[in-house]
């Protein structure tokens, strides 16, 4: 087994447009035929849900015990409460990030009569008119508002534009690609994640690999809304990885460059062996990486299991900087990460009980549970060690 190459241009490619397209939650029908063509030129078989769920498979040397890799399209936005009386639009957030984070962002108005820009402002925005009433007013979804790029100074101009309660509001990501590898850019989570699995996608079919069992890659539309990977997991699937972002942030363990092994999150501990064979393959395969527990977060991997999964369940993420805000990134971590992707794929299979939904004991797992070998006496009692 061997680490297949990664064009990294095609990464970086890839990322740029999907940041190019509008995608919160209950808005991605656009993000969704994206990765359908880009699945289409790269020659692979997927079936599409009702709503939008993307499930494409790569066959393997064998169907079973099959293995899946998770990312979501959606992305963070807001959505019109209501019209105010001054022209401006009242909104309350999809998914869950602070307002603070949403003052003085660019967006997109989606109505039925077309989109229009807009800023969301706080409801204090003038220095000029309020001095340091701006700095003293609070934080929170209450103390912002939308000021959109049409003449409206009231709600019966508003409703002339054709706004209307319940419009999609995405917000501009303001992507920047610099030239030491960093990318700075609103909605890295999760559209670097979806990045690295179409670059891992594209090595198997430039290397004519086969993979060990069948793999299943999932592109879900809800998951920042904590839907997840619950409609389009198949009953063959036994190990499902997520591919998100990990917080790297003061006390975190979490990097911008390698993979992040995350081993539990706020639904619990990731499955045992699962995890350890990540950090196994990592280590093995010269992959940097570190492991972390992240406290505020659930990923695609826990809504399936939340649905009833018996499925084997990890998380393998790249590090961000301001996750849920102004966020940053490193190249090297994706690249790190679709290099893993590859390596697992083409791992073997050490529970071929998992091929079977039920079985009896035989051929079940085991977990250590020896004392730990260690020194009883102080070093200077030690009598192979040196006064």
């Amino acid at each position: 087994m061997s680490l297949l190459s990664i064009d990294v241009g095609y990464l970086n490619q890839c990322l740029e447009d999907l940041l190019k397209i509008p995608s919160p939650t209950g808005y991605t029908d656009e993000v969704v035929r994206h990765v359908c063509e880009e699945l289409e030129k790269l020659g692979f078989f997927y079936e599409l849900t009702r709503r939008g769920a993307i499930r494409a498979r790569l066959k393997g040397e064998k169907p079973k015990p099959a293995r899946a890799f998770v990312a979501h399209l959606d992305t963070l936005g807001a959505q019109v409460k209501s019209l105010k009386d001054n022209g401006r639009l009242e909104v309350v957030p999809i998914g869950c990030w602070s307002a603070r984070f949403a003052e003085g962002a660019r967006v997109n108005v989606f109505t039925d009569n077309g989109a229009y820009t807009g800023t969301i402002l706080p409801l204090k925005a003038s220095g000029h008119t309020f001095n340091t009433g701006v700095d003293e007013l609070p934080v929170g979804w209450d103390y912002v508002e939308l000021r959109i790029d049409a003449y409206a100074r009231s709600r019966d101009d508003l409703e002339r534009l054709g706004v209307e309660v319940g419009d999609i509001v995405a917000i501009e990501p303001q992507s920047e690609f610099l030239d030491n590898g960093f990318i700075v850019s609103r909605h890295l989570d999760n559209k670097a994640g979806v990045a690295v699995m179409l670059a891992a996608m594209k090595a198997f079919i430039d290397a004519g690999v086969t993979p060990t069992v069948d793999l299943y890659w999932l592109f879900t539309i809800a998951e920042e809304t904590g839907h997840g990977a619950t409609s389009i997991l198949p009953p063959e699937v036994a190990s499902l990885i997520a591919i998100d972002n990990g917080t790297s942030a003061p006390g975190q363990n979490s990097d911008e460059f390698g993979v992040t092994v995350a081993m539990g999150d706020e639904t619990g501990p990731f499955d045992y062996h699962l995890t350890r064979k990540i950090v196994a393959l990592c280590k093995d395969n010269d992959i940097k990486h570190q492991k972390d527990v992240f406290r505020y977060y659930r990923s695609d991997a826990a809504s399936a299991v939340e649905a009833g999964a018996d499925v084997r369940t990890a998380l393998i993420t790249f590090g961000v900087d301001a996750s849920h805000g102004y966020e940053r990134i490193h190249m090297h971590a994706l690249r790190s990460l679709a290099e893993l992707v590859t390596a697992y794929a083409q791992s073997p299979v050490e529970i071929a009980r998992d091929a079977r939904e039920f079985s009896d004991l035989q051929g079940f797992t085991h977990q250590p549970t020896e004392d730990a070998e260690q020194r009883l006496k102080p070093e200077s009692e030690d009598p192979e060690v040196e006064p």
